[in-house]
């Protein structure tokens, strides 16, 4: 008889512990950049390595989410959650408490890593393992946790810069850290490998991680007082090319590790377009406004002029919930694109922004984003059956990763040496990333025009049950369906 933890199979208490798990590495990812000079200062960190701990600690947060597949193929998939929650304890103690680059740099990319590693092994089974009543809750919940986490990140950091002190907060998100681990001991339920007989994949691994490693890496080397080099572009343009790789072996595989073939139907296709130029967009996009107010306002009246984002978060949520199983899931996430291009284009219109402009657009920012990542991830999810979940969301957030961190330090980069002028080199940047949400709004919406789609409802009773929650076609449908068909050949004789 195996040991289970007196609050397994509650659903609060699984929901709080995939809450905690996801939200501080979440939080910090935005609260960090304001905070790194003061980090900076007391650690005495160099701007080089200040960049290169972030830029690990993203790259972590990557390829966790291919770690975290392989391992729950081939080991107890619940005992690798407490060993999961284990480590970002112990990444958010070395973080809080360091008292030299190394040790907060170690700490920092442990978060990163073991939140991604996190919510692979504990989302999937939240949104599978529980009645289909409870999948509405579960996706709002899943809504909030990211978005309206990332949402308070610059409100938190700018606390922290009035207060000259960046500690309290990386105490706090240990603390957060600790009471993740505890539940998962509460809510443990031994679960066996999800399957014994899948390959390893140790070229997958290795590519996924020296891809992002590498690609990571070279983003983190884009500072805004010096020139490209080959040292900056080479590990760059590597370490896409191997993701890249990665993506073409694991379509190509008999037996992959991530399931890449059934997501180039439709509407999995639209959801991961959707997911990543919303966050290759609105990444850049807060960060660079930031970077333009930031002269113009105290950190803490900063950091209030994105409270809007939080509460954006929270109105999609809600309208989320009442239309998360109907058909207009589909027009939802479109409505948040729209949303999300708005935004940026009433920032990038004036640089700097007025404070109401400025309110407006983070309003819209957090309205779009809510509104367009989740559902995005849902669109992909229910084409497949749900016991793919996992590897779905594993591959969904590799990809939405890569777009979010690695594209704002280099239009940073942009922002700085295009113009003699910042507010014109933000600017620059600014148009790029509406360029980004703009294109992907485009390539989504023209997609499903051209697979013939007319969105459906998810059949949730037929998810649970194991089947595809609708039926997604192939791409480009519409096309083939017109397209001539060859005569055949005349029967001699006629």
């Amino acid at each position: 008889m195996t040991w289970k933890g007196p609050l397994a199979g509650h659903y609060p208490a699984v929901a709080a512990m995939v809450v905690t798990a996801l939200v501080p590495y979440l939080v910090i990812s935005v609260a960090l950049d304001p905070l790194m000079p003061i980090i900076s200062r007391e650690l005495g960190m160099s701007e080089s390595e200040t960049n290169l701990g972030v830029g690990l600690a993203n790259a972590g947060y990557a390829l966790g989410t291919v770690l975290s597949v392989q391992a729950a193929q081939h080991l107890p998939q619940r005992r690798m959650l407490v060993i999961y929650a284990t480590f970002l304890v112990v990444g958010s103690v070395f973080a809080a408490a360091a008292t030299e680059p190394v040790l907060f740099i170690v700490g920092h990319i442990l978060q990163g890593l073991c939140t991604s590693l996190l919510l692979i092994a504990a989302v999937p089974p939240l949104v599978t393992g529980f009645p289909p009543s409870k999948l509405t809750p579960t996706a709002v919940i899943l809504n909030l946790s990211i978005f309206g986490g990332v949402a308070l990140g610059p409100l938190i950091a700018g606390i922290q810069i009035e207060a000259n002190n960046w500690r309290p907060l990386f105490w706090v998100i240990a603390a957060i850290a600790i009471v993740a681990l505890l539940l998962s001991v509460l809510t443990f339920r031994d679960i066996p490998p999800a399957d014994l007989t899948a390959t390893r994949s140790p070229v997958a691994v290795t590519l996924a991680t020296a891809g992002c490693v590498a690609a990571f890496y070279g983003a983190s080397q884009f500072l805004p007082n010096r020139s490209l080099d080959a040292g900056t572009l080479a590990p760059l343009a590597a370490g896409l090319a191997l993701i890249v790789i990665l993506l073409v072996q694991q379509y190509n595989a008999k037996r992959p590790l991530l399931i890449l073939r059934p997501l180039t139907s439709t509407m999995p296709v639209v959801g991961i377009v959707v997911a990543m130029s919303a966050a290759a967009s609105s990444v850049p996009a807060i960060v660079l406004t930031g970077v333009a107010l930031r002269d113009r306002y105290s950190p803490l009246d900063l950091g209030l002029l994105y409270l809007p984002e939080f509460g954006g978060a929270v109105v999609a949520a809600i309208v989320f919930s009442r239309l998360f199983t109907t058909r207009a899931l589909h027009y939802f996430a479109l409505v948040g694109m729209l949303c999300l291009i708005s935004g940026i284009a009433l920032v990038a219109a004036s640089v700097p922004p007025s404070t109401i402009r400025t309110l407006i657009a983070t309003g819209l920012i957090g309205i779009g984003v809510g509104a367009s990542v989740t559902p995005a991830l849902f669109i992909a999810g229910f084409s497949l059956r749900n016991n793919a979940l996992q590897r779905v969301f594993a591959i969904v957030e590799l990809l939405r990763a890569v777009a979010a961190f690695m594209i704002a330090p280099i239009l940073l980069y942009i922002a700085a040496t295009v113009s003699d002028v910042p507010a014109e080199g933000i600017q620059v940047a600014l148009w790029i990333c509406l360029g980004v949400s703009a294109g992907g709004t485009l390539l989504a919406i023209a997609l499903y025009v051209l697979g013939g789609v007319r969105p459906p409802s998810p059949a949730l009773q037929r998810w649970f049950s194991g089947e595809p929650g609708w039926d997604s076609p192939p791409l480009l449908a519409a096309i083939r369906r017109r397209a001539p068909r060859p005569e055949p050949p005349a029967t001699p004789g006629t």
